[in-house]
């Protein structure tokens, strides 16, 4: 996960990817394949160019991974937007509401 965050933050140069950060990584049990969540700063319809460079530059992370990081498996990478703070903020927003609405003018002492 840090590796990866470090090339895509600082080596990969694509404008796309200028905001994004990897989250989280979670390997499957064989670990030959890895599934990488990434979050950025820009609107939701950023996120296909986002997933299109990260796609397009898999196979040189994959053989920098090869290169600085000792496994047995260099596992496939797979991308995907982590959406839990969007998620988060979605659930805040709800719960205001509702307080809102519980605290209204319409309550009565």
């Amino acid at each position: 996960m840090e590796e990866l965050g470090v090339m895509i933050a600082l080596e990969l140069g694509d404008p796309r990817l200028e905001f994004v950060s990897v989250t989280a990584v979670e390997v499957s049990p064989d670990l030959r394949h890895a599934h990488v969540y990434v979050s950025h700063l820009g609107t939701p319809e950023d996120e296909p160019e986002i997933l299109a460079a990260l796609g397009h530059a898999t196979g040189y992370l994959r053989r920098e991974l090869a290169r600085r990081v000792v496994l047995r498996y260099i596992p496939k990478l797979t991308f995907h937007i982590d959406d839990t703070l969007a998620r988060a903020r979605r659930i805040d927003e709800i719960l205001e509401s509702l307080h809102e609405h519980d605290t209204g003018p319409e309550q009565e002492d």
